[in-house]
């Protein structure tokens, strides 16, 4: 199996993961089902006040939003399996739950950065990790 790096822009609604090898560059999308914003249909002048029993307690919001994430980080490190290093960047807190996760399986030793990085379009991001893996790709084409 040919040898690659990732790099991987990661927020809560969605991930770009980019894969650099001698043979070339390709991407994958993933995105989550997670809602942090619960919308309350019903509440407006026509219909009246909403009933506090209609709206789910925190706690089981809580549980349904880890339990997606959970599912979509477990999507994003499975793309990760034969990666030989990578990079993780992003705006928020998913890149640290995502290395925090990585911590208790073996990929963690692959882990190059762990990075901060504002909205950014799939090409800026390709772009980003063509540069941050460029010598170790110049290295393995000389091979």
């Amino acid at each position: 199996m040919e040898k690659f790096n990732a790099g991987i822009w990661i927020d809560h609604r969605k991930a770009l993961m980019v894969f650099v090898s001698a043979a070339g560059e390709r991407t994958a999308h993933f995105v989550s089902k997670v809602e942090t914003q619960w919308r309350r249909a019903g509440d407006s002048p026509m219909k009246g006040r909403y009933e506090s029993d209609q709206v789910p307690a925190d706690d089981s919001r809580q549980k349904a939003l880890t339990g997606e994430l959970n599912i979509y980080y477990d999507a994003v490190i499975a793309a990760l399996r034969n990666a030989e290093s990578f990079v993780i960047f992003g705006p928020g807190e998913a890149k640290k739950e995502l290395k925090r996760r990585l911590g208790k399986s073996k990929l963690a030793a692959g882990l190059r950065a762990v990075e901060t990085a504002d909205k950014m379009t799939d090409r800026q991001i390709a772009a980003k990790v063509r540069e941050y893996f460029a010598a170790q790709v110049a290295t393995q084409r000389r091979r």
